[in-house]
């Protein structure tokens, strides 16, 4: 079966969805509500904090390191790996990741049912490994509670860390009572805490072969590391027979002392917790302790086109927390559906299009204020701003190439601009031509009705007209004023 990592409609139109998502009030209180509480909570952490912006900058400083000598790190993760008896799969893109997972499943399953319990693995979900094995008749279950509900209502996910933040508690209670079969199911956190926890034990108990995800690789002793709040991780990685984790190239870093530093940082940015409740580490298998056998996959899927570019390359430096979705007023508005990616955001409007080389996902680079508030939030300092305007200008580089000499309607509105603002003069004569042209379109103070690409901007934004008196003639009158004074006097 292929399966291609995030190609969708959806993401090629994303002011579309975007309009169907800000007439969506519950969604928008829902998004509002979530990320407001987590930015409350990340602010006190940091706050206590008085090296923070040495831990972003030894964090980014590793990261970089990294990316520049990736080759040689991922080679000593697999030798370390393999050496304390784990198994290392290569996989370029998500057809050939998804086979070997089905293959090692069905492996390792014999004549019993094909299950497995899944575990922090947004990676198979930018792969839709979940698709691929539904087809190869394979029936995986999402273990994390968010990813769960998303599951179970055959949703997508809306946040990187809290993937159901867009529902609340009687929404996921509807979800449960027709999922579980749970009629008299209240709709109190501990009443749809406890229904879960009673439906993924036995999940836990029974299902031999677990996937997890990674938040990190470490290549200094060929270990792999997953943090989380819930302990269903914890549950994932030991109580299977059979553990395949599935890892980006991005998520290594050299050595176990490096998570001094993303340790501290991951949490507070994430969920404004100091430290994850469960921090889970293992390498190879131990008998008698743990999974007996255990398989990596070390997926490529678009992350090494991405090391040409010393731009783009810092996009792989992301440890996948979610700040800047809590901090874009974009995101805080539409919400992730609006994105058509797994990974959605300001970290998704950079990394899902230079996954697929801009061949999908066009006008995920636009989906942006550039107001920079994902920049200062960031733990391990990715300036999003400035790939997002690299792309951009990717993008409209590779439309005028299509158009072989011609000019797109935005093209020559931009060099119009340009030879405008090479002289004041012009500059000025246009500013008056402005004026007198916006009077047809002033209402009450607003201008409204615009034609083209600027009634789209006024559909969902103020915008005052042009003052009657320019800056630039103040500043002339206040001058000239002055100097009239200083030669009366």
């Amino acid at each position: 079966m292929s399966v291609r990592v995030g190609k969708t409609d959806r993401a090629s139109s994303f002011p579309v969805a975007a309009k169907a998502a800000l007439r969506n009030d519950q969604l928008r209180r829902n998004v509002r509500n979530a990320t407001d509480i987590i930015r409350a909570k990340r602010a006190l952490r940091i706050d206590e904090m008085p090296d923070w912006e040495q831990l972003r900058q030894a964090a980014s400083d590793i990261k970089m390191h990294t990316l520049a000598h990736l080759d040689y790190y991922l080679e000593q993760f697999e030798r370390n790996c393999e050496q304390a008896g784990g198994k290392v799969h290569w996989a370029r893109d998500a057809d050939e990741a998804n086979t070997i997972a089905a293959a090692l499943i069905k492996q390792y399953s014999g004549d019993q049912p094909a299950e497995v319990i899944k575990v922090k693995t947004m990676t198979s979900d930018e792969i839709q490994m979940n698709v691929a094995l539904e087809h190869a008749g394979i029936r995986a279950y999402e273990t994390d509670l968010a990813d769960m509900i998303v599951q179970m209502s055959s949703d997508e996910p809306s946040h990187i860390v809290v993937p159901a933040l867009h529902k609340n508690r009687f929404e996921v209670r509807e979800i449960f009572r027709e999922q579980m079969g749970l009629v008299d199911l209240g709709d109190q956190p501990a009443d749809l805490t406890d229904a879960a926890r009673s439906y993924l034990r036995e999940k836990f108990l029974r299902i031999k072969i677990g996937i997890s995800g990674a938040n990190f690789a470490i290549a200094e002793t060929g270990s792999v590391c997953v943090v989380e709040s819930e302990g269903n991780g914890r549950m994932c990685v030991t109580m299977p027979n059979v553990l395949i984790s599935l890892i980006g190239i991005e998520k290594v870093i050299p050595t176990f002392q490096d998570l001094e530093v993303f340790l501290q940082l991951l949490p507070r940015s994430a969920t404004g917790e100091r430290m994850n409740p469960y921090n889970s580490f293992w390498a190879g298998v131990e008998p008698g302790d743990g999974p007996t056998a255990f398989h990596i996959i070390l997926l490529d899927n678009g992350r090494t086109a991405l090391l040409k570019d010393e731009r783009e390359r810092e996009t792989l430096d992301c440890i996948r927390c979610g700040a800047c979705l809590n901090a874009c007023p974009v995101y805080r508005e539409t919400g992730g559906h609006a994105y058509g990616s797994i990974y959605s955001g300001p970290i998704g409007a950079i990394l899902s299009p230079q996954l697929q080389s801009l061949e999908h996902s066009r006008s995920l680079p636009y989906a942006s204020t550039l107001c920079g508030a994902c920049y200062e939030v960031c733990p391990v300092k990715i300036n999003i701003p400035e790939i997002l305007i690299h792309l951009r200008g990717k993008i409209v580089r590779e439309e005028q190439a299509t158009l072989r000499g011609s000019l797109s309607a935005e093209c020559l509105a931009m060099r119009a601009m340009g030879t405008i603002f090479l002289s004041h003069r012009r500059y000025e004569s246009a500013q008056r031509l402005a004026r007198l042209g916006q009077k047809i379109f002033e209402r009450n103070g607003q201008l409204t009705n615009l034609p083209g690409l600027a009634g789209a901007w006024t559909e969902f934004r103020d915008l005052r007209p042009l003052p009657k008196q320019s800056f630039r003639d103040w500043w002339k009158t206040r001058v000239e004023a002055a100097v009239s004074s200083e030669e009366a006097s």
